[in-house]
């Protein structure tokens, strides 16, 4: 499988592509003025416990207060599988105005503030050090229970004085040991330093940033299988280019600088695949289409035949289009990263062995997602429930806002509705007021079907009220929007 990386580094963003065989798979962005915080490490103070919740509120110097529940706080217990101990309640982990050190697990969305643990955590290439457990994971992708072994013994053998706990990446599956025994002396380093600034008494803020997006990228989504890393900014070629013969000497060879007259994101029409994902609408080659809804609950994804008929029997088309909208969907996932609960209305099929089959494509598709998702049996009415981790903000709400006309319910109220409720408006302060005449502020539109098909109900109303009532045509209005005016 073909495999590039593509950066468009700008002043005011930077943006990463990957595509896979010629398709977009991927689109991170990451804006000069607003960047992600996932990652970060603050020293914060608690500002409200919710014991009802248990959770709490911090204060960590961010522009709302941030969460933090009950079971992503560190009580110094660790149970037989590594994670944390939920036993405690709230109030015994937390107090008003206690200071502690917090990591950011989820960006701020929407009206909710960032997601926060105490359990932090620090990524390089090859590992993940967890300062606050013994634990030594392995990425569930690594499936060769040889390498696994040697992969925990090395951590552990190198690690003598078991001082933190570690998960082992999948981009260690080939690692040797010292390149394992430098990764862990370059994480202790990292910590080290963090450890010295919360231990220092620094006041409440930012005290470790996350690194830039590009070098993120190469130590999170660059592997053996990428053929090309281009990147079109020379100064950020040589950033990236010093960071990876540093950390990743292997891919070091395979980035290059792209000094062509033709916008980079051009090569593989990445700006018209970005254009598309924001699109409610996902066709198929089929003739079928899928229906993709974002709401804050959740992503709703229909599924359906579209123009696609099908050569032999409806079973069959049925089946196609459910098993190419599998592996559309996936991608899709991925491409504007949707996170959290999200519901798959398959067409309904009858056979068992075909829902058995659209099930193993969809889990195909999902099996090279680098996030985790969690994929339920489809139910005798076709539907999926997927639970994808949610770190980042979706393509769409990065790069969009909700309606300003529609106030982002994507309908609006036909004409004849608001004309209608300019009538009853004009009924409920004629009943309140006595006025000489009544001056109507609408839209072209209303105005139009005032005088138009609803005239005979305009003048029914002026005779039943027995003041004027006159229009004027107010060119700033929205359609729904409208204005009652008593002289």
């Amino acid at each position: 499988m073909s495999e590039e990386v593509l950066i468009n580094v700008t002043p005011q963003e930077t943006r990463v592509a990957v595509v896979e065989n010629g398709a977009l798979q991927e689109v991170h962005i990451e804006r000069t003025r607003n960047r992600g915080i996932v990652g970060n490490i603050y020293i914060g103070k608690v500002v409200r416990v919710l014991p009802g919740m248990q959770a709490a509120f911090v204060d960590a110097g961010l522009e709302r207060t941030a969460f933090l529940h009950a079971g992503d706080i560190v009580s110094g217990d660790i149970n037989d599988e590594g994670g944390l101990n939920n036993s405690l309640s709230i109030h015994e982990l937390l107090h008003d105005g206690q200071r502690l050190a917090v990591q950011v697990v989820k960006d701020p969305l929407g009206s909710k503030g960032a997601r926060l643990t105490t359990e932090i955590t620090i990524p390089a290439r090859n590992l993940v050090y967890l300062p606050f457990s013994d634990h030594v994971g392995v990425s569930q992708k690594i499936q060769d229970p040889e390498q696994r072994e040697r992969l925990k013994g090395t951590i552990s053998a190198a690690n003598k004085d078991d001082d933190g706990g570690f998960i082992i990446r999948t981009a260690a599956e080939s690692a040797t040991a010292a390149e394992l025994l430098a990764d862990i002396k370059f994480l202790k380093k990292i910590w080290a330093r963090i450890q010295a600034r919360i231990d220092s008494g620094a006041e409440y803020g930012l005290i470790h940033e996350d690194i830039a997006l590009p070098m993120r990228t190469m130590r999170d989504l660059v592997s053996e299988n990428i053929e090309k890393v281009r990147i079109d900014s020379r100064e950020m070629f040589q950033k990236v280019e010093a960071f990876a013969r540093d950390l990743i000497p292997e891919v070091a060879d395979r980035i290059e600088y792209y000094p062509g007259e033709r916008p980079i994101f051009d090569l593989y029409s990445v700006e018209d695949e970005i254009e598309r994902a924001l699109q409610k609408n996902v066709p198929l080659k089929s003739g079928g289409y899928l229906v993709i809804d974002q709401t804050e609950a959740m992503t709703t994804i229909d599924v359906n035949t579209g123009g696609y008929v099908g050569r032999r029997n409806l079973a069959d088309t049925l089946f196609k289009t459910n098993l190419e909208a599998a592996q559309m969907l996936a991608r899709q996932l991925r491409l504007r990263n949707i996170g959290g609960i999200i519901i798959v209305d398959f067409i309904d099929m009858e056979d068992p062995e075909h829902r058995r089959q659209v099930r193993r494509a969809l889990d195909k598709g999902l099996a090279r997602d680098r996030t985790k998702t969690l994929v339920t049996e489809m139910s005798p009415l076709g539907l999926v429930e997927i639970t994808r981790k949610r770190a980042r903000e979706s393509l769409e709400h990065l790069l969009t806002e909700p309606c300003g006309v529609c106030g982002g319910r994507g309908v609006l109220k036909t004409p004849q509705t608001v004309c209608y409720e300019v009538f009853r408006e004009i009924l409920r302060e004629a009943r309140q007021f006595d006025a000489k005449e009544y001056v109507v502020l609408a839209s072209q539109v209303v105005i139009d079907l005032l005088l138009d098909e609803e005239s005979a109900g305009l003048s029914g109303l002026q005779a039943f009220i027995g003041k004027p009532i006159r229009l004027q045509v107010e060119s700033t209005y929205q359609q729904e929007i409208y204005d009652v005016v008593l002289i």
